[in-house]
């Protein structure tokens, strides 16, 4: 299943519309490690609203992708995490480690250019 990536300003906007194969998950890493690039974006977010399931492989692939993409110089923000989602994976000690999220789109919009407004000052 291919998986949207919308540009919207500095930002690349992965919405996952429905569960995922490990090698779909793994055509989606690459595809917005290497968009980060041809775009320059400086931001990137994936959407996960309407995942009810997430196994150790989607989450590992998706920290993963968030450090991949920090090193390409963008930040990324994982967004929708349901409540059943997050309680299972605590339980099972999945964690998205170094890994910023948000509770939805908006939410994550605006923490993006919260973080890349201060860094811009910072710099």
């Amino acid at each position: 299943m291919q998986v949207p990536i919308l540009k919207q300003r500095d930002y690349l906007i992965a919405s996952i519309q429905a569960a995922l194969t490990d090698a779909d998950l793994l055509q989606l890493r690459d595809a917005l490690v290497a968009q980060v690039g041809t775009f320059r974006s400086r931001g990137v977010i994936v959407d996960v609203t309407a995942l009810d399931v997430m196994d150790s492989f989607a989450v590992r692939t998706l920290r993963d992708l968030a450090h991949m993409i920090r090193l390409r110089g963008a930040e990324t923000v994982i967004v929708g995490i349901q409540p059943e989602v997050a309680f299972a994976m605590v339980q099972l000690g999945l964690i998205l480690e170094g890994v910023s999220t948000a509770l939805d789109l908006e939410e994550g919009l605006a923490f993006l250019d919260k973080k890349l407004k201060a860094g811009s000052r910072a710099g």
